[in-house]
């Protein structure tokens, strides 16, 4: 139940996320280029507001196994080495992931004490910067959850985005369409 309530907001503010960006950009080339105005915060908005898409968008690739890597001499190899060389890559990140999270973390505290503001948004410049500490746990949880799957049997390794088998698949899916439509042909 708490499960499915986090995945849905991790993907709802990742959707949040993506539309704001495109009304604010759009609503501004619409200013820009038909009204001759515009605003200056709206491309720092954007930028923040990209910048929580992709952390937060980094630990939702984790989740769904969307992460492109370079695995083809990996799934040559036994399921127990598999799973080794897994928890070796998840503890490599993880390890990433914890600095990261110490300096982003070390970086909201320090903007926090200097309490200024963003440079054309009237926010303080700690809560953009807020997203580094929380991007970089929730990565460092959803590679906990891999590595509890790997070590309890669920996975056999770090599963990663497929790029070259599905693009097998669709050729080969594609070929079969067209020998379809040549054998139903007059």
């Amino acid at each position: 139940m708490l499960g499915g309530i986090v995945n849905r907001l991790e993907e709802g503010i990742i959707a949040l996320l993506l539309a704001v960006m495109v009304v604010v950009t759009f609503s501004q080339v619409i200013a820009r280029y038909v009204f001759n105005t515009g605003a200056v915060w709206a491309l720092e908005l954007t930028q923040y507001l990209f910048a929580w898409l992709v952390l937060f968008g980094m630990s939702y690739g984790v989740k769904v196994g969307s992460h492109i890597g370079v695995d083809a001499f990996v799934k040559k190899m036994s399921a127990s080495t598999q799973r080794a060389v897994g928890i070796a890559a998840i503890v490599f990140c993880m390890t990433y992931g914890a600095i990261l999270f110490v300096g982003g973390w070390n970086l909201v505290d320090f903007a926090y004490m200097l309490d200024i503001e963003s440079e054309d948004l009237p926010i303080p410049q700690w809560l953009p910067y807020l997203i580094l500490p929380v991007g970089f746990g929730l990565l460092f949880l959803r590679l906990a959850q891999v590595a509890y799957a790997i070590l309890s049997g669920r996975q056999s390794g770090f599963q990663l985005a497929d790029e070259a088998a599905k693009a097998i698949q669709r050729s080969q899916e594609m070929e079969g369409q067209d020998r379809q439509s040549k054998d139903s042909a007059p």
